[in-house]
C-alpha cells in the first residue's frame, strides 16, 4: 500500500473553504460597511468581523513620477484587497497575515551586497534610495495559485542595484534573501520550510528593465505584509519569484536552487514563467481570478510582457521555463 504524507503547505479538500461562502464575503463586508457607517469605516467594520481588532497603521506618503510605459492594461486592483490578500508564510500560511506582519521590523534596514561584486558591502536603505530614481509603474501581478492583481508601484528599476552593486564579469545569477527573524515571525516555527526563503534571476532578468525593485505601493510606503520595506518585483513571472522584504542580495556563478524550488521542484522551478498553456501538476493555468472583482479572465503567456522579455530565453529549448 502506499502511503503518501501530506507536505506542510497542502491541506485536504474537507477544509477547502466552499466556493459559495467566498462569494458571499464581499456582499457580507458591504452589509455590515452600511451597518456601521455611523461609527467606523467600511474597512474598519470588516476588521471587527473577521476577528482583527484594529486596522494596519496609516502609511507614509511616498509619491513618484508615473512611468507611462508601464501602465498595466488592467484596472487597478482596490488598495484593500491588495493589501489584506497576501501569502507571506513567514507570518502564517494563511491570505490574512496583514495584522501578524505589522510586527515586521521594517526600520531601520540594510541591504547586504555579496558574492562576485567590486567591494561587498550593506547598504542603509536610506543611503540607497539616495542613489537611485524612484518612479511608479502599473504591473500585472500573477500567483502560481491562479490569482491576480494590478497594482501601482513605486520603486527603481532593479539594473540600478546592480550597477552599483558592479558584479565581476563571472557573475551570472542574483540570489535574493529575505528577512528570518523568528522573533517576529511566527511562521519561522514550521522547521520542515528550508528557511530563510530565497529567490534568484539570471544577471540578464535583473538587468532587463522590467525587473523592479518597490519600495511603495499606491502612493504610500509598502506594507509590511507586501513586503516592506523592500521587495522585488518580476512581473513576467509567477509571484513567488518576487522575494520580499530583502535583507542580502549575491551574485554568484551557479543557478540557485531557491525555496519552493527546494521543498517541490516540480511544481516550482527556476524560471516559473507565466504561461496558459502550462498546467501546474495540480490545476489549470489558463484563467485567472482577478482581485476585488472575482473575474475570470484567460492568462496571457509572459502575463502579457513578452514584447520585453521573450528574447531573454532563446536558446533554452531543453529548460522547463514555465513551471
Amino acid at each position: 500500500m502506499l502511503i503518501r504524507s501530506r507536505r506542510g503547505w497542502e491541506i485536504p479538500e474537507t477544509q477547502v473553504t466552499p466556493e459559495a461562502i467566498v462569494t458571499r464575503r464581499r456582499a457580507l463586508l458591504g452589509t455590515a460597511g452600511l451597518a456601521a457607517a455611523t461609527i467606523a469605516t467600511p474597512a474598519q467594520a470588516g476588521w471587527g468581523l473577521f476577528g482583527g481588532s484594529a486596522p494596519p497603521p496609516p502609511r507614509k506618503p511616498l509619491v513618484a513620477p508615473a512611468n507611462p510605459a508601464y501602465q498595466g492594461g488592467r484596472p487597478l486592483t482596490p488598495e484593500a484587497d491588495a493589501t489584506s490578500y497576501n501569502n507571506f508564510y513567514e507570518f502564517g500560511g494563511s491570505k490574512s497575515v496583514a495584522r501578524a506582519a505589522q510586527a515586521l521590523p521594517a526600520e531601520p534596514w540594510t541591504i547586504e551586497l555579496a558574492g562576485l561584486v567590486a567591494r561587498p558591502r550593506k547598504l542603509a536603505l536610506e543611503d540607497l534610495l539616495k542613489q537611485v530614481s524612484l518612479q511608479e509603474r502599473v504591473y500585472r501581478h500573477r500567483c502560481v495559485e491562479a490569482w491576480a492583481m494590478t497594482v501601482p508601484w513605486v520603486g527603481f528599476p532593479l539594473a540600478e542595484l546592480v550597477k552599483l552593486a558592479e558584479p565581476r564579469p563571472e557573475a551570472q545569477y542574483l540570489v535574493f534573501t529575505s528577512l528570518a527573524d523568528p522573533a517576529t515571525m511566527p511562521g519561522l516555527r514550521q522547521s520542515w520550510y528550508p528557511w530563510p526563503y530565497t529567490e534568484g534571476c539570471t544577471l540578464a532578468e535583473a538587468t532587463n528593465d522590467l525587473a523592479f525593485l518597490a519600495v511603495g505601493m499606491y502612493g504610500k510606503v509598502i506594507p509590511p505584509q507586501n513586503g516592506a520595506p523592500v521587495r522585488l518585483t518580476l512581473p513576467w513571472k509567477y509571484g513567488f519569484k518576487s522575494a520580499k522584504s530583502i535583507v542580502r542580495v549575491e551574485f554568484t556563478t551557479r543557478r540557485p536552487v531557491s525555496f519552493w524550488e527546494r521543498l517541490q521542484d516540480s511544481e516550482y522551478g527556476f524560471w516559473a514563467n507565466v504561461n496558459p498553456d502550462v498546467a501546474h501538476p495540480r490545476w489549470s493555468q489558463a484563467r485567472e481570478r482577478l482581485l476585488g472583482t472575482d473575474e475570470m479572465v484567460p492568462t496571457r503567456i509572459w502575463n502579457g510582457y513578452g514584447e520585453f522579455v521573450a528574447g531573454l530565453y532563446t536558446n533554452l529549448e531543453n529548460e522547463r521555463l514555465f513551471v
